[in-house]
This record gives structure tokens, sequence and C-alpha cells, in this order.
């Protein structure tokens, strides 16, 4: 099935944004150029996008691959789906456009508080109201002590990962696949102890 002229044209805009975002910067970088260097005309490109902080953040979800809902994880096993989450990787096609892109994203942020707040809440809470309802469904079913503080746990959760991102990066250490681990020592460590056996 042939894809639309519209369709066609969206994605074009997205990869040359992606592009001239990476290479020049956010700041530097105006819906001019990109109509320019994707040959797609400003009037169509704002018919997509209000504005460039709109088509920024689908350039954001996009290349985290966060451009579709993800699933909810439930097996039934709850260290099977903590892992599941802690271990979701974003789309490695886009590895070095990410890398070239978060360090002006951070700091287009901080000039620019409201799109910060937005990205946060589009790409930065998903992942925490995911492990939310996973460590929800777990206290629920006996499987967690009852008196797991969420917040607590999900930053012990997500912390190490942090770690590992921060202190590998640039140091041409191989970054560890750690997500099954962290779920491993989060269960021994929490998880509803068995009542112990009467004595006859």
């Amino acid at each position: 099935m042939s894809r639309s002229r519209s369709t066609e044209a969206h994605d074009k805009v997205v990869h040359t944004a992606l592009t001239l975002f990476g290479a020049r910067g956010i700041d530097s970088t105006s819906m001019d150029a990109i109509a320019r260097e994707s040959g797609v005309s400003k009037a169509t490109i704002y018919n997509h996008w209000e504005n460039k902080e709109a088509l920024l953040m689908e350039v954001m979800l996009h290349v985290n691959g966060l451009n579709r809902e993800q699933e909810d994880v439930d097996t039934g096993d709850l260290e099977r789906d903590l892992a599941t989450i802690l271990s979701r990787k974003p789309p490695g096609e886009f590895e070095e456009a990410r890398n070239r892109m978060t360090p002006g994203l951070i700091a287009y942020s901080a000039v620019h508080p409201e799109f910060g707040q937005a990205w946060r809440n589009r790409v930065m809470e998903p992942p925490r109201q995911a492990l939310r309802r996973v460590l929800k469904r777990g206290i629920d079913r006996g499987v967690l002590e009852p008196t797991v503080d969420l917040d607590l746990a999900m930053a012990l959760l997500l912390g190490p990962l942090l770690y590992n991102h921060i202190f590998t990066k640039g140091t041409g250490e191989k970054k560890r696949e750690i997500g099954a681990a962290i779920a491993h020592a989060f269960v021994r460590a929490f998880g509803a102890q068995a009542p112990a056996k009467k004595s006859k």
C-alpha cells in the first residue's frame, strides 16, 4: 500500500529536523531551514506542527521509541515484569543522533522550562508510571511487602540505570545490561516473606 503524500512530507520533516537539530543545535535551527532542507513548504509544516517546540517534541519521542504507546507489562511474575521495563532501550538506529542532541536538549529545557516540563511528562514519566503499576500490582498480590514506599522503590530501581549510564559514558567502557540484576536484587530485598511455620 502506497503512503500518502502527507505522510511522506511528515516523515521527511521529522528526519530533516533530527539531522539539523543534531548538527546545528536546537536554537540555531529555524523552521525556514527545516523547510528548505526537507523540500516541504512552511505552510505544510505548520499544518502538522504548531511551532518548532512541537516538532522538537515529536523528534525526541521518535528517536527514543516513544512515538507509540508501550504495552503494559503483566506476566504474573514481578521480577520478570520489572526486568522487562528496566531493560527497555530506545532504538539503536538513533543512538548517535540522541547522543548529539541530548546536551542541547538539556540546555534548551533549562532556558525554556515549559518545554522542559513537557519533555519530562512525555519522556521521563511513562517509564516511572509503568514501574509504579507493576510495583502496586506486586503489593496487591502479596508479592511485595505492603509497607513498600512506591516513590522510594522507583528511585532504587532507576538509580542504578542512571549511574551505569553516567559513569560509562565517554569512557570507552562497555555499558552493562543490568536491568535483570536490578530487578532480582530488588525483589530479594523487598519481597514479602512467607509466614514462618508454627512449631508443633
